[in-house]
This record gives structure tokens, C-alpha cells and sequence, in this order.
């Protein structure tokens, strides 16, 4: 039986900015280890003998996703694009449909459904539970993995198990998110686990169970599956149906329902990560508790988490703070109000400011670029491409553009003229002239960019040629 995994690579994660942006949230960042979140959901499921897993996420995401999964060289026309967020029903929906598409005519995968999100230590623990589970899944039962609870929790919802069957139990009761009394209960019984939001089942199973139970959300992502379009390595489907796709979780829309749920403990070291607390609990820490990533230096201070991005931190006398520092904002929040951090991404938003939305440092599918700095009509940009990659054919209406060459070789297209840039060699690029910039060498190129203009916005721009599919 052939397990096919589905990750869900979509939400903000508000609770971890400032390091956790909507155009670059938690699941891509580098919070645990050598790999960025989603890389490592990727790479725990060596023991599994998969096939190349299935992507959800959003168009804002694909090239983030695209690149990261092509470091990991597991790119194969894999990522599939939500037009809106629908929620984990139709998500799920969305990828089984396909799966059945793409697979053979006698072949019905087992969907392993993950989080791109999560944070599993024990990844021996992660897949005994799993292989413990497929012959649930294989026999028609709906699995889903409860994590043993650590202590009393109230940011999870929980599952109480039922009658033993195997490995595993029969779902009795999901639960919604309780107050401190009522997880206390729930830790000394010994009957309740955390609901971690992962799944395993035949794809024909789900998508009859949500045919029956949600017909609507079935017919709206059959519909959407109906006129796929191939880009690249992405899989589009029909947007004017999916928007018409109510909105559900897959608890609410089959879980809860069926009669067939099954619960299989998983007690792998699991967290969701959805604060900054929760992350300075899984982190290994010093004599005195605390956390550190970057250049930080303390002095009599226990407890903390701090995250410096690119300069210096230093504590004296503190205890249990967060503090989180990037190139353009700075966090110190107590960790017991770590929840609160969501209503300050609120007031960025109200006041329409971006900093809840992107870093300084924003990546593209050639590279990524630095804004250094910027007056009222100048920027200056620090601009990184990858080799073989180039910016697309394009031209600005109100701004002019001087680049020079920092590290590696420059092809510049300017108007009818093509030049080779190297190092301490510069360019100009006029008002109103169709130019791109390309990387022809093996190493990467650096360039400064200097705009100068009456409007200096990334939307001044009309593109004519692009190897990314943006025209």
C-alpha cells in the first residue's frame, strides 16, 4: 500500500512575528535545526518509503515552497495552489481528488495529512506511530494521532479515546480547547490526548465520508479539479469554483461524524510551536535557561529566548523574556503574555503599516533582496540571484535604476543593448526603458540597487518576458 503524504503549507503563524510574516511565515523559517519547518516535515519521512510528498499552499508561498523543496531535491510537480484558504476540509479534498487522478486505476493511496508547522523530536517515535496506524487506514478507519499529553494544556483541543482495538483506540469524544481545570482533569485520567491535526486514510474513504456528510465542499473541489492548469512545478486549479467552496476543518466536516475514527498516541516530542514559549520549551538551553540564537551576551539572567537576527543582544538581570530581533523590528514580551503578541500584528495592520506583512529581506524566485535603505526619493537594495536565474523583462514608469556589481558576473539587458558586468562594474538604467538583470555564472551575484524617483514601490513595475509565469 502506497502512502502518499499531504502537507498543508498554509497560515501566518501571527503569534511568532516578528519573525513570522504573512508573506513569510513560521513553516519556512529555520526555528528548530539546520532545516527550515516544512523541510523537515519532509525529511522525517525517510523511514517511510513515500513517494514525493503533495504541498498545499498559496500562491504568495509557491516559490518559497518551490525552492525549498528543490534544496531538498524532492521538486516534481508536487505543489498544489490554493486560490483562497478554505480551511483543512477542502484542502484535503483538493489533494485526494488529485491524487486519485494521478494514480493508477487500481490504486487508492493511503493520504498521510501533516502540518508543514510542527516540531517532532522524536522522529523513531513519529514513524513506529505511523506504521502502527496503516493498518487502520488500510482496513477504512479515519486515524488520527494523539499526542500523550506533557502536562495540562489549554491552547490544544483534545481526543478522548474509547475502546482498544491494536495499536489504537476508538475516537469517543473530540474536545474542544478547556480552561486549566478541565486540562488538569484530562492530563489525570490518562484518557485524553492532544488532537495534533494529522491523519492517515484511504483517499476514496475521505472523499465518500465528506461526499456524505459535506456534499457541497465535494462538489465545489471536484468542480475546481476538473480544469487543472500546469505552471512550472504547480498544480492550479479552477479558482471560480474553489471560491465558491464553503469553509471547514476536516474535524468538523468528517471527523466528528464518522463512526469510523480511530486514535493512534503519539508521544514523539511534538509541539505545534505556537508561541515563542512553546518554542523556548522544546529548545535545549544553558545552565541558567536560557535560549539564545545569534550574538547575545547575559549577565544574571535565567529563562529567556532571544532570537538576534544581525546584530547584538544583551541582557542583564532579566528572567523569563523573549526577546526577538530582526532588521526592522524589535519583540520583548514577558512569556507568560506570549498569546498577546497577535494583537500588536493587529495594530501594525490597523495602522496599515507593513511590518506584520514582510521583512526587510524578501525573497523571489531568483533570489532575494535586502532594502538597506531609503529617503523620500531614493532606495537602496541589496540584491542576491541565484545562478542561472534573472529578473524578468520589465520597466518602470517613475523611478531610474543604478546597479553595481558586488560579487559575480552580471548579464544586463538594457533597451537594445546587452552587456557582461563583473565586479566594481556598474550600470544605469533610465526612466521608461525595458531592462533585466541576469545571473549567466555558477556563483551567486550580489548587486546594490539604487533607485531614484518620484515613487519608488515594488508595484511600479509592467512586466513584458518572465521565466516565472508573472506576466
Amino acid at each position: 500500500m502506497v502512502i502518499l503524504p499531504v502537507i498543508m503549507a498554509g497560515g501566518s503563524g501571527s503569534r511568532l512575528w516578528p519573525l513570522s510574516r504573512e508573506i513569510y511565515p513560521k513553516q519556512f523559517l529555520k526555528l528548530d535545526g539546520e532545516y527550515t519547518m516544512l523541510q523537515a516535515t519532509v525529511q522525517r519521512l525517510g523511514e517511510l518509503d513515500c513517494p514525493q510528498p503533495l504541498v498545499i499552499c498559496n500562491e504568495e508561498h509557491r516559490f518559497l515552497v518551490a525552492e525549498q523543496l528543490r534544496y531538498l531535491d524532492k521538486l516534481a510537480h508536487n505543489i498544489i495552489l490554493e486560490p483562497v484558504g478554505r480551511n483543512t476540509a477542502p484542502a484535503i479534498a483538493l489533494a485526494a481528488l488529485i491524487a486519485k487522478q494521478t494514480a493508477g486505476r487500481n490504486e487508492d493511496p493511503l493520504l498521510l495529512v501533516l502540518a508543514a508547522d510542527h516540531v517532532i523530536r522524536d522522529e523513531a517515535a513519529f514513524t513506529a506511530s505511523v506504521k502502527q496506524a496503516i493498518p487502520h487506514a488500510e482496513a477504512g478507519k479515519f486515524v488520527t494521532f494523539g499526542i500523550v499529553p506533557t502536562h495540562a494544556e489549554t491552547g490544544y483541543g483534545y481526543i478522548r479515546r474509547g475502546a482498544e482495538i491494536g495499536a489504537a483506540y476508538t475516537v469517543a469524544q473530540f474536545v474542544e480547547k478547556p480552561n486549566m481545570q478541565t486540562a488538569e482533569g484530562y492530563l489525570q485520567s490518562g484518557e485524553y490526548y492532544w488532537n495534533s491535526g494529522m491523519f492517515l486514510f484511504r483517499a476514496s474513504r475521505f472523499l465518500a465520508a465528506l461526499k456524505e456528510f459535506r456534499p457541497d465542499i465535494y462538489a465545489a473541489c471536484e468542480r475546481a479539479v476538473g480544469e487543472i492548469d500546469t505552471d512550472l512545478d504547480f498544480i492550479r486549479i479552477n479558482k471560480d469554483a474553489f471560491l465558491a467552496c464553503p469553509s471547514d476543518s476536516i474535524d468538523y466536516a468528517v471527523m466528528e461524524k464518522t463512526t469510523d475514527a480511530v486514535v493512534v498516541p503519539m508521544d514523539a516530542e511534538w509541539s505545534d510551536v505556537g508561541s515563542w514559549s512553546s518554542l523556548w520549551e522544546i529548545s535545549d538551553k544553558d545552565e541558567s535557561g536560557n535560549v539564545f540564537q545569534g550574538d547575545v551576551l547575559q549577565h544574571n539572567s535565567q529563562n529567556n529566548y532571544v532570537f538576534a537576527e544581525n546584530g547584538l543582544v544583551s541582557l542583564v538581570g532579566v528572567q523569563n523574556l523573549v526577546v526577538v530581533q530582526t532588521k526592522d523590528a524589535v519583540l520583548v514580551v514577558d512569556q507568560a503574555q506570549v498569546q498577546d503578541v497577535k494583537k500588536i500584528v493587529e495594530r501594525l495592520k490597523a495602522a496599515g503599516r507593513s511590518e506584520h506583512q514582510v521583512h526587510r529581506e524578501v525573497y523571489r524566485p531568483w533570489g532575494k533582496y535586502d532594502s538597506v535603505d531609503q529617503g523620500s526619493r531614493y532606495q537602496v537594495k541589496r540584491i542576491f540571484i541565484r545562478p542561472g536565474e534573472q529578473l524578468s523583462l520589465q520597466m518602470h514608469h517613475h523611478r531610474a535604476e543604478h546597479w553595481i556589481v558586488v560579487q559575480g558576473t552580471a548579464k544586463v539587458v538594457c533597451g537594445d543593448e546587452t552587456r557582461l558586468l563583473t565586479e566594481n562594474q556598474s550600470f544605469y538604467i533610465p526612466l521608461g526603458i525595458k531592462h533585466s538583470l541576469e545571473n549567466p555564472g555558477k556563483i551567486p551575484l550580489e548587486v546594490i540597487e539604487v533607485r531614484t524617483g518620484s515613487y519608488l514601490n515594488d508595484d511600479d513595475i509592467q512586466r513584458f518576458q518572465d521565466k516565472y509565469g508573472r506576466v
